[in-house]
């Protein structure tokens, strides 16, 4: 004590400060620590009876037996629901929160299709700090009134005008694509993403990135680092808190991403925003003299009212944007990217595709129009059998906002119901073979009957995807153009692709093709 008090009065202070920030601190953890704790017994007792995969811990559930490798940890659920499939649901403990795994057509309906069970999964809080609370994210009354507001944006007539940006990213791709004619096989992946965000950043902001020619830009980079971090950080509890998260490698990088994404979007709202107030500006002086511009999303954003009247803020807008970005490249290009592998491992299917395409183009390499994209119809079952093998996004999560009953298990309220899209389109008892590549699954005659969850590519129910007719007619749009002039051949078996649960479901090893030109005998 003798020593203490040769300390000087202020730094005493300092050291009196630090010791009591310090107990707080311990003390505000500690309470945290017993109210999971808490939450952990009040629950685990209430959820004795439903069917619990082997390996969880106290506290920690399964975060420990979990791998942190998405190919490895996408491996591990499609294990469980392969050994569980006659249980109609099973549960996984992440740390002291217990996720509802759910396969069946029938419990699947339970929590899609009500209008009461909306909350997103609390995982997508960690989409946040990029997306803020957008259509994705945002749930009860902003999320209702944001999805009607936006609901008329996506109507198939002001579709059609986005259809022009599809026909001139495809022509782009093809020319990429025409130097690996005849040669050896390559992946494919990545030249079908960068086609796919070109488009959604043409069509969402009316800003061409010509990410197609240059991959290397701070926005795509961003784009793809936000999305990596977000699901690492998903699947380890201790990074949960974001005081802990800031404090690593992960953290730093994302508050990095975070600004470049932001920055982005803000610079082409504001850009777009001044140029329609210069328009309106004109058009109220009857002076207009300016062309009119192609239109994007942004800008019917710009325009859009709620009820009473009311406007998007600039942040409401930058947050439908990134919505936007962030939900409408990725999962499409995904979907072409399957699409081609499996044409490819089908040559009898693809050959159908082809008979297709000559019926409603000829020899002709013209632009896609939307007369075109509704005579497609076969081409149109191949994506729909793609989705099913291999959709986009493989699971998706609610968080329960009161207790409800599922297969005669009572579900507890803040649960999470992870809806597992590629167990449950794998359920034989609406697919039989389910593994096998048939299209034809897909004819009128052969959905009739078939349960309306047991294929949810695109969720179903209230949260159903707003952009499905969109991501459809990109799809066949790209598709169309690529096999008027190639034929596809896949050199991976199926077991080589690597398929990984990411956010969307990719393969670690890539697609790997070989090219041929079709017609190349006629002038």
């Amino acid at each position: 004590m003798s020593l203490l008090w040769l300390v000087p009065v202020g730094q005493k202070l300092l050291l009196w400060s630090a010791l009591s920030a310090a107990c707080l601190a311990a003390a505000s953890l500690l309470l945290s620590f017993l109210r999971v704790v808490a939450f952990y017994t009040r629950n685990w007792q209430r959820l004795r009876s439903v069917p619990t995969v082997a390996g969880a811990w106290p506290v920690v559930g399964h975060a420990l037996v979990m791998k942190s490798d998405p190919r490895e940890f996408f491996q591990q659920l499609i294990t469980y629901s392969e050994e569980y499939r006659k249980m109609p649901l099973i549960k996984l403990w992440l740390g002291p929160v217990p996720l509802m795994i759910l396969y069946k057509a029938e419990n699947v309906e339970i929590i899609l299709s009500s209008s009461k069970q909306i909350d997103k999964s609390s995982m997508y809080k960690f989409l946040e700090p990029w997306l803020g609370l957008g259509l994705l994210t945002s749930t009860g009354n902003k999320w209702r009134s944001r999805r009607k507001m936006l609901t008329p944006t996506f109507h198939f007539t002001i579709l059609e005008d986005f259809l022009e940006v599809m026909n001139e990213q495809a022509s782009i791709l093809i020319e990429k694509l025409e130097k690996h004619v005849d040669k050896k096989a390559f992946d494919c992946f990545l030249y079908i993403t960068l086609c796919a965000l070109d488009i959604i950043c043409e069509t969402a902001m009316g800003k061409n990135i010509d990410a197609q020619r240059n991959d290397d830009s701070d926005y795509v980079r961003a784009v793809y680092s936000m999305s990596d971090i977000i699901l690492h950080r998903m699947k380890l509890p201790w990074l949960w808190l974001d005081s802990v998260f800031h404090m690593f490698k992960e953290g730093i990088e994302h508050k990095k991403s975070l600004k470049i994404l932001h920055d982005f979007s803000n610079s082409v709202i504001t850009e777009r925003a001044n140029e329609f107030e210069r328009e309106e500006k004109c058009k109220a002086e009857n002076n207009s003299t300016s062309k009119t511009k192609r239109k994007a999303f942004l800008d019917l954003l710009l325009n859009v009212t709620d009820e009473e009247g009311n406007k998007l803020s600039h942040e409401d807008i930058r947050e439908e944007v990134d919505t936007f970005m962030f939900e409408g490249h990725d999962t499409t290009a995904a979907a072409i990217n399957w699409s081609l592998y499996l044409l490819g491992s089908y040559p009898e299917v693809q050959k159908k595709v082809d008979e297709e395409l000559d019926e409603v183009f000829g020899k002709s390499d013209r632009p896609v129009t939307t007369e075109d994209l509704k005579k497609l119809k076969y081409l149109e079952c191949v994506i729909k059998e793609t989705l099913r093998l291999f959709p986009s996004v493989p699971l998706f999560a609610r968080q329960l906002n009161e207790d409800c009953e599922v297969a005669g298990y009572k579900i507890v309220k803040n649960a999470e119901a992870i809806i597992f899209t590629y167990g449950l389109h794998r359920d034989p008892q609406y697919f039989p073979d389910p593994e096998v590549f048939k299209p034809e699954r897909f004819f009128p005659e052969n959905s009739q009957g078939r349960h309306p969850y047991a294929y949810v590519p695109f969720s179903a129910g209230p949260r159903n995807c707003i952009g499905q007719r969109f991501a459809m007619m990109e799809e066949k749009t790209i598709l169309s153009c690529i096999l008027r002039q190639f034929w596809i051949e896949s050199t991976q078996k199926r077991e080589e692709l690597g398929v990984a649960g990411d956010l969307i479901l990719r393969p670690t090893n890539g697609i790997w093709i070989k090219l041929k030109k079709r017609h190349s005998d006629e002038s």
